[in-house]
């Protein structure tokens, strides 16, 4: 459980010692909870919030102080979502998702800026829909017809839509981007205005 400080240290420092290294690290956790803002329990703001931001601090500050730190190098990247650039309409209720990617993508910035004088590039992929365990309630109720029919390329996001953005990221070919974020969502951004 990535939003327990505990867990999360011995995670890195079990995975450091048994890999050796650890150049690249993906933060990729996730959770949401559906409430209308004037009725948000603020338990469940809490583990939103402790999951999907709490966490990745958690994570990046043990695997950089491990390794990246000393080794002067790294790559963080650090999953957002489109959610985070604008929010999402309001029948979604997705408020403290929304603010945890929100704070993801200043976390990102601010990381970047800080780090960058130990080598360590740290982006975001902001992506849009995609089937996901957590999205399928939603995508269900919504329709995925009339969801994927909001996006200029007429679909929601599969498995292999974010792997050029995170190969870019992690390779050298990257090694002059930081602080950035790219939104991989069938256009969703551009027509809704999030971008």
């Amino acid at each position: 459980d990535c939003s327990k400080e505990e867990e999360t240290r011995r995670l890195a420092d079990q995975t450091l010692e048994r890999m050796g290294a650890i150049d690249i690290l993906v933060n990729n956790a996730g959770a949401s909870w559906g409430a209308p803002a004037e009725s948000h329990p603020v338990t469940a703001w809490d583990k939103v919030m402790n999951l999907n931001v709490r966490g990745y601090f958690i994570l990046a500050q043990q695997v950089a102080n491990g390794y990246m730190i000393p080794k002067k190098t790294g790559r963080i990247i650090n999953i957002a979502s489109i959610a985070g650039l604008n929010g999402n309409p309001p029948e979604m209720s997705t408020l403290a998702y929304n603010t945890s990617k929100s704070a993801v993508i200043g976390f990102t910035h601010t990381l970047a800026a800080e780090w960058g004088k130990y080598g360590i590039n740290v982006n975001a992929i902001c992506p849009g829909f995609f089937m996901t365990k957590m999205a399928a309630g939603l995508i269900k109720s919504i329709g995925e017809e009339k969801m994927a029919s909001a996006a200029p390329l007429r679909r929601l996001g599969d498995d292999e839509d974010l792997k050029g953005i995170t190969l870019l990221y992690a390779s050298d070919a990257g090694k002059h981007i930081t602080g950035q974020w790219l939104a991989v969502d069938g256009g969703v951004s551009v027509v809704l205005g999030a971008a």
